[in-house]
């Protein structure tokens, strides 16, 4: 359904973010992308979702493909209108001075929605909590309640793939859990989902398939549960394993002898 393909990406011409990165989205499928900080994870989505040139990037090799067709160099909606992608963002972009249901109604208009008020009553459906807030502004909204509306947002532009960028960040864990359950749920529904997030155990435990991000390139991709399972996942990004207690010296040091690189 998506595919990336040996996509090169640089910032201000000359720092190398994206070295070659491969790889694919099924139709239906819920991808769930780790790394650390500064692995390519956000420049990724930035990319597919035609963002890059906003950041002073550049795609100086390779190509981004849906159903077979080149989206490389389409901008941000024209991908979102016409290719039914829509991307949310890490830092949850609402517009603060308008109330949860003027927001919901904005973003109907950047996509390919038509019946809105069907679409509001089906986000609603989505996040019960936002249809007690409707009529307050997000900026008084929790953060909890930010990423709803975020999430929510981006339903009201109809989207057959969603990708998302650290949604549980700053997120209490029970509140997390449940956001993630609501993730599968879209899933379920039919929207393919690309899911970039730290807190790898939680990702890998909704997600159908992963790929391991390390330096801007995949080191380690497979079924969810076979990196779940993975030792050298499990001590580097689960927080498990028999080293997870060495020291921050013997852990760089672990790091560089990975298998995988």
């Amino acid at each position: 359904m998506l595919a990336v393909e040996n996509l090169r990406v640089v910032y201000h011409d000359v720092i190398s973010v994206l070295n070659g990165i491969s790889i694919s989205l099924e139709k239906g499928e819920l991808l769930v992308i780790i790394g650390a900080n500064g692995a390519g994870k956000t420049t990724l989505l930035r990319t597919v979702a035609g963002m890059i040139d906003f950041y002073d990037g550049e795609i100086i090799e390779g190509d981004i493909t849906l159903d077979g067709l080149s989206i490389k160099g389409v901008d941000t909606v024209g991908i979102m209108k016409h290719h039914g992608l829509t991307y949310v963002m890490e830092d949850r972009p609402v517009f603060w001075y308008l109330t949860i249901d003027e927001n919901l109604r904005a973003a109907a208009f950047s996509g390919r929605g038509r019946n809105v008020k069907a679409d509001m009553e089906k986000a609603y459906q989505y996040f019960p909590p936002l249809r007690g807030l409707a009529k307050k502004k997000a900026g008084y909204a929790s953060g909890g309640e930010q990423q709803m509306l975020a999430i929510a947002m981006a339903l009201m532009t109809q989207p057959g793939i969603l990708l998302l960028d650290e949604p549980s960040l700053g997120l209490a864990p029970l509140i997390t859990e449940g956001l993630f359950a609501i993730i599968k749920r879209l899933n379920e529904s039919g929207i393919s989902v690309m899911l970039v997030e730290q807190n790898a155990s939680a990702a890998l435990e909704i997600g159908s398939r992963g790929y391991v991000m390390e330096l801007g390139r995949i080191v380690l991709e497979g079924k969810a549960s076979e990196l779940a399972a993975n030792k050298d996942v499990r001590e580097f990004y689960l927080g498990s394993g028999e080293k997870a207690r060495r020291s921050y010296r013997d852990a760089k040091r672990y790091k560089r002898r990975k298998r995988w690189l």
